[in-house]
């Protein structure tokens, strides 16, 4: 099948100026906040129950208090990245100057918030917490 046959026919010097135009940033930042919300929904869910496991497991686990302490930091910023990519859904990217550049600080504490959160679960998984393995304390 030759390329010509699938791809649009040109109409001249307009080409780049109509690709452009329509490439929607407001769309664009819509489809990333959702996919970043899936996401965030999959590590709180992780989150919770590795608090349930740490919870019923209780003084046994030699890290009971930094495992808790990591497991609530990193929920409490889990929560507030999902706020704040509730509220970017609804700053609109065309409204001028001033909503950009909120959308861009709040973007910024997102991701923020999100970079920190990750970092509580590396270190978490680092000292040994993993539900799906029974704790053993001899």
């Amino acid at each position: 099948m030759a390329m010509a046959s699938i791809l649009p026919a040109s109409t001249g010097i307009g080409d780049s100026d109509r690709v452009l135009k329509s490439m929607d940033a407001n769309r664009y930042a819509t489809k990333k906040t959702i996919a970043q919300g899936m996401l965030d929904i999959a590590l709180l869910t992780a989150n919770a129950s590795q608090l349930k496991y740490i919870l019923q497991v209780g003084d046994k686990h030699e890290f009971y208090g930094l495992m808790l302490t990591l497991i609530s930091i990193s929920i409490i910023l889990q929560v507030s990245a999902a706020m704040l990519a509730v509220i970017l859904t609804l700053v609109n990217l065309h409204g001028g100057e001033v909503q950009r550049k909120v959308a861009n600080i709040l973007n910024h504490f997102s991701l923020g918030f999100v970079v920190v959160a990750l970092f509580c679960d590396v270190i978490k998984m680092n000292f040994g917490l993993d539900p799906a393995i029974p704790y053993i304390h001899n």
